[in-house]
């Protein structure tokens, strides 16, 4: 016998109550809406991403990688705004009933929601083509959140982990690439770590945080146009990971193809902060969840809003990060 919504809900879904209790949770599954009680000092931060077939994944990706995916990108966001992840709701688009490739997806979710100590309170469940959209909050003291908007002339710019590791995973799926290790840039790109722990680490020290979801040089873009200013990057303090050196070394990879996929790949998940040199002295006096490097600084403002430089000369590289609405390339 096929399933029906609520049976579909109570078997895959309804499965995080034991968490409920300590994450605030006054009503979760099983009513119209979700009530939740909010500590004394701290605001609600709120992101939603819709992941859709074809678009943002392969028809025919693994279920676990994509439930887990699926809630990485969302809990990224609240890394970057220094969050503490709660509560999330899911809104999933069946084309049929396939409860193997249910089990596998929400295996895959719940998976990282009990990592992060994350409640599922709702969603809603509908047949048609292959999507999933979610909706992850949590909380910040209150006017604590890092903004965008906050960069200020003279900081440094940094990042977290290393870069480009999951556009190269991309890459290697739409072509046949001679990698050495090609696995280790799939799970890069379907299994990316959100930086949680450093978002609350960087709340006091950093001015502005993004994560790079569509590449370095577009989301730096974001920053700073909203803060007003503009950028330079040195393109030889790129964080390259050991996988992708070792397949530059091998001659699989050219230095241009790792910088284009390190500055325009997407599909990171890290953070990109801005941050005085001394709130950075300060910050690197604490223990870090992460590996943090510095690339560049922020200047005046002015018409060109990202240089690159190498060797302290200006250079050009023809460099796209993702958008949804024009052709990417």
């Amino acid at each position: 016998m096929s399933l029906g919504e609520f049976d579909l809900i109570s078997r895959y879904f309804k499965q995080t109550n034991e968490l409920a209790n300590d994450n605030g949770v006054e009503i979760g599954i099983g009513d119209d809406c979700a009530i939740l009680d909010l500590p004394d000092g701290y605001q609600l931060a709120v992101t939603t991403d819709s992941l859709v077939a074809g678009v943002h994944f392969f028809e025919d990706v693994c279920p676990y990688r994509l439930g887990y995916k699926s809630l990485a990108v969302n809990l990224s966001d609240l890394a970057a705004m220094g969050a503490e992840p709660k509560w999330v709701s899911l809104a999933i688009t069946l084309p049929r009933v396939d409860e193997p490739w249910l089990s596998e997806f929400s295996r895959g979710f719940f998976d990282l929601a009990r990592k992060h100590n994350v409640t599922l309170i709702g969603g809603d469940t509908t047949k048609g083509p292959l999507s999933i959209t979610v909706s992850a909050k949590g909380i910040v003291p209150r006017n604590k959140a890092l903004l965008r908007s906050g960069a200020q002339v003279g900081d440094l710019i940094c990042v977290s982990g290393t870069l480009g590791d999951g556009a190269l995973g991309l890459a290697s799926k739409f072509d046949t690439l001679a990698l050495s290790d090609s696995a280790v840039f799939v799970d890069a790109l379907e299994l990316t770590e959100p930086r949680n722990q450093l978002g609350k680490q960087l709340i006091n020290y950093a001015s502005s945080c993004i994560d790079i979801s569509d590449g370095l040089i577009q989301d730096l873009h974001h920053i700073v146009e909203a803060s007003q200013c503009s950028a330079q990057i040195d393109v030889e303090n790129m964080p390259l990971s050991d996988a992708m050196l070792g397949e530059i070394k091998m001659h699989h990879v050219t230095e241009q193809q790792a910088l284009q996929y390190a500055l325009a790949g997407g599909d990171d998940y890290e953070l990109l902060f801005t941050i005085s040199a001394q709130h950075y002295s300060e910050l690197c006096l604490h223990n870090l969840s992460d590996k943090v490097t510095v690339i560049g600084k922020i200047n005046a403002n002015n018409d060109i809003k990202v240089n690159l430089t190498k060797a302290g000369e200006i250079i050009n590289l023809q460099l796209a990060g993702w958008d949804h609405f024009k052709k990417n390339k």
